[in-house]
């Protein structure tokens, strides 16, 4: 049961996230803000493919112990991809509240960018092995988290300044990718069922993919 409903799941996220981002590319009547929203929707959903489809594979056949590598190889792509999505992320929010300057904080954008797909890249994750070390997967998170917090702080305050009530919920979609997030890198290996938190994770980002879709609508209806 578990697998046939993890794998549905899947499937309608994957195709969701990806069919959105390539309805917004083609759709944005050549408002950047919008295209960079759609290849962050179709990085994304590529990204966490390379993930979702060799677990839906080892879940509705022979299990995912006879898929470590599989696995491993793929949430290394995952956590790099997630990286660029939040890199992207970063770029919408100038282009939307028509940011210009502010060097410093684009270096530091790029610096954790850079740290974290660094860390992912070590060796020392181990990332093809059964038993990858927690710490590892707790040093690469670090500069993530603070990248995510990052870009938290600036959605809340620019939507709150601009009175956008499009973008008034992207700050919490992303507390709340996070909140589902890091419980599952500190605990799921000990505690297996945490790891179901990676669903309403995935929610979150839905949230945040959908609510770009409706901004670029409604302002294309508006045009």
């Amino acid at each position: 049961m578990q697998a046939i409903m993890e794998t549905l799941f899947d499937v309608v996220y994957l195709t969701t996230v990806i069919t959105v981002g390539i309805l917004m590319i083609r759709g944005c009547k050549g408002n950047a803000q919008f295209r960079l929203f759609g290849w962050m929707a179709v990085v994304l959903g590529a990204g966490d493919a390379f993930h979702l489809i060799p677990r839906a594979v080892a879940l509705c056949t022979t299990g995912l112990e006879h898929y470590t590598a599989a696995l491993g190889l793929g949430k290394a792509i995952t956590s790099v991809t997630m990286t660029v999505f939040y890199v992207l992320l970063y770029y919408v929010w100038r282009k939307r509240y028509q940011i210009t300057g502010r060097n410093t904080l684009t270096t530091s954008v790029y610096v954790l960018a850079g740290l974290r797909i660094l860390l992912c890249l070590m060796s020392q994750n181990q990332w093809l092995s059964a038993d990858a070390p927690l710490s590892w997967g707790i040093y690469r998170n670090i500069p993530f988290a603070l990248l995510g917090l990052l870009v938290i702080v600036l959605f809340y305050q620019s939507a709150k300044e601009h009175r956008d009530q499009d973008f008034r919920w992207m700050w919490l979609t992303i507390v709340l990718s996070f909140g589902f997030y890091i419980p599952v890198v500190l605990w799921a290996d000990t505690i297996p069922v945490i790891g179901m938190l990676m669903i309403p994770k995935t929610c979150a980002y839905v949230w945040t993919i959908l609510i770009g879709y409706r901004a670029m609508r409604r302002e294309n209806a508006a045009a």
